[in-house]
């Protein structure tokens, strides 16, 4: 993904992410427990855009096996320093070009990543591809937009250099990924500080 993508963002604020992310703590446990509940240790999962491995260290003992990946190498650099699990393995990927062969994973997570994406619709189409057939994608994102504090927030985080690409409120996310050839298993939003939306979904045939 080209610097557009707000990379060097993320390699510079690697090392302050879990701080910053702290604050939102009770809404992430909330985030995992939904999750734990589509996962088994029966599952190869692919995470997306996983930062520092915040939720990758509390999902890997639920699966079989967690392919982590960024395309920061400084928040996989930070990540790798967490990992205590031999389920969990993390690399530097590019969402929108992955290496993986068809239907290669049971389930894909990508959490809060495809409202700062340029082109998100080519991450949904590489996560069709490396999905198996009946596979679930897992996809909570932020959708400030749905509320006027939200659009403040997204406001000031504009104006500190880092880009905003797509201003979902949270209808407007789960039709998004219904127009990427998703059908949606279940949608949730949380109201809280994150103004964040829950979706699980699966490849429509």
């Amino acid at each position: 993904m080209k610097e557009k993508g707000n990379k060097g963002f993320w390699d510079r604020w690697a090392k302050r992410y879990d701080f910053m992310m702290s604050k939102d703590s009770r809404t992430y446990a909330q985030i995992v427990n939904l999750m734990k509940r589509k996962l088994d240790r029966e599952m190869t999962v692919l995470e997306l855009a996983c930062g520092t491995g915040l939720l990758s260290v509390r999902l890997a003992g639920s699966v079989k096996l967690l392919e982590a990946t960024d395309f920061s190498e400084e928040m996989i650099r930070q990540a790798k320093a967490k990992a205590h699990s031999s389920r969990l393995h993390f690399s530097v990927q590019d969402a929108t070009n992955l290496p993986y062969t068809p239907g290669t994973f049971d389930a894909v997570v990508i959490s809060n990543a495809l409202h700062i994406m340029p082109e998100p619709e080519k991450a949904l189409a590489e996560i069709r591809r490396v999905l198996k057939p009946g596979g679930i994608l897992i996809a909570p994102t932020f959708t400030a937009a749905g509320s006027l504090s939200g659009r403040m927030r997204i406001r000031i985080t504009e104006l500190s250099g880092f880009k905003v690409f797509h201003k979902w409120t949270p209808q407007g996310y789960l039709d998004f990924l219904k127009g990427n050839g998703f059908e949606i298993t279940c949608g949730k939003t949380f109201s809280g500080g994150l103004k964040l939306t829950y979706a699980e979904a699966r490849v429509r045939q």
